[in-house]
């Protein structure tokens, strides 16, 4: 059986774990655990840095041994059970913590797990803030992009911290980006004479040197943190009942306007979802950079004319969703914005087939083009797959039900829009996205 004690956040070890320790014949964990759980000078000790080699330690360590012992008849061999084993971790060691790889690599029943306090309960324990609501997202050893675009999206977001994605670099991101998140940086929870809990604003905590004892940085949307409604599923606020809203629920000029059937494949085929950036280039009303913030990815929306930059701020909080709006014409001013994972096109123009080379030369997963006009379907098709997209398509027509008079319904005709879409390939052998990292239950 492996033991996994999780040493919570400061907490010293209790009457049970102390006696798991010294009854040990290996024990694993970081330099300052192994410290502080005083561990008998004649029990074998790893110290974590890479996990690798702590797992083939904890491997050979559980493969039974041959031992002698002397019987009536002469010596014979017998199988010694395997050796006790212990991994001191922080936090929750359930919790992006090494009981992932423990479990995946020798299975959930060899484990006794004996969980700590997280260290994204202590953070929101010490500012008074429930968290059954908020997104965890953790940004050790992996870019931090992920944890960029959940702060944008969501007013409640604990982040993960580890070397290169601190609260500085988070900082830095977020202020170019918002301005309505408060940081709250926590240093050393646990230790009495360092613990430091910080307010600060995205600008303030890029400026400053936070050294290594930051192990979480909560972002908060403050006017939005706390509310009074009931939860029954923790996470992230519930994704919406429904999508592809009809015209009417946002504000428009003249019509123009993405309809809710062509918005219902684009949707599908952009895929938003929380941690994801999405660019709505053209954007118009806004109408799709809505729905793919109401659908949990952060947004930025690219408009040229200033009464449209205006509806899609006032559409996004009509719909109560974080819609950065750029004021601008593409492709000219999307060299300022951070790269997409996916990006919707809509409108037409002479610059269309320029765009959207811009567009799919930056896009990590796909482009959707919206489109009336079938003369620039070959130069879209074109630049998607000049950026090396597979691409697809299909020509939309649809007829809505109208009134007639007379209580009875004819069948009214949209007008047909073309919608193309590229998607990049994954290359070979690269799995989902992010990188093996344990940030609580290791070294913090």
């Amino acid at each position: 059986m492996i033991t996994v004690i999780g040493t919570g956040t400061g907490a010293p070890l209790d009457a049970a774990a102390r006696a798991a320790v010294r009854g040990a014949a290996l024990v694993v964990g970081g330099l300052r655990h192994l410290e502080a759980a005083e561990v008998p000078a004649d029990v074998r000790r790893v110290v974590l840095g890479p996990l690798t080699p702590a797992l083939e330690a904890i491997e050979q360590a559980r493969v039974a041994r041959p031992a002698i012992e002397d019987e009536a008849e002469g010596r014979s061999a017998v199988t010694t059970p395997p050796a006790r084993i212990v991994v001191l971790a922080s936090g929750d060691p359930g919790f992006f913590g090494i009981v992932r790889a423990l479990a995946d690599r020798f299975g959930p029943d060899a484990l006794d797990v004996r969980p700590g306090v997280s260290s994204v309960a202590t953070a929101f324990a010490r500012v008074g803030i429930p968290w059954d609501d908020a997104v965890v997202v953790s940004a050790h050893g992996r870019h931090l992009r992920t944890a960029v675009n959940a702060c944008r999206a969501h007013p409640k977001v604990a982040v993960l911290t580890g070397p290169g994605s601190g609260p500085a670099e988070l900082g830095a991101e977020l202020a170019r980006r918002t301005a309505t998140r408060t940081l709250i940086v926590a240093t050393a929870l646990g230790d009495p004479a360092r613990e430091r809990v910080e307010r600060v604003t995205p600008a303030e905590a890029a400026a400053r040197d936070w050294g290594t004892a930051v192990g979480v940085v909560l972002c908060l949307d403050e006017d939005r943190a706390v509310t009074t409604a009931a939860r029954t599923v923790a996470g992230p606020r519930t994704g919406p009942g429904q999508w592809a809203l009809d015209e009417d629920e946002f504000a428009h000029r003249d019509s123009m306007i993405t309809k809710f059937e062509v918005r219902a494949l684009a949707l599908a085929r952009l895929g938003p979802r929380v941690g994801d950036l999405v660019w709505d280039v053209g954007a118009g009303s806004g109408s799709v950079a809505v729905e793919c913030a109401r659908l949990g990815a952060a947004v930025t929306a690219v408009e040229k004319t200033a009464d449209g930059i205006e509806r899609i701020r006032a559409n996004a909080a009509a719909h109560g969703v974080d819609v950065l709006a750029v004021h601008g014409a593409a492709p000219t001013v999307l060299s300022d914005l951070a790269d997409p994972d996916a990006v919707f096109v809509g409108g037409g123009g002479r610059e269309l087939p320029a765009i959207v080379t811009a567009c799919a030369r930056r896009a990590r997963r796909a482009v959707v083009v919206s489109l009336a006009a079938l003369d620039r379907v070959p130069a879209v098709r074109s630049a998607l797959l000049g950026a090396g997209f597979d691409c697809d398509g299909v020509l939309l027509q649809s007829s809505r039900l109208a009134p007639l008079p007379g209580d009875v319904t004819r069948l009214a005709a949209t007008n047909p829009v073309f919608l193309l879409w590229g998607t990049r390939p994954a290359a070979p052998g690269v799995g989902p996205s992010g990188s093996t990292s344990f940030t609580e239950g290791v070294v913090q």
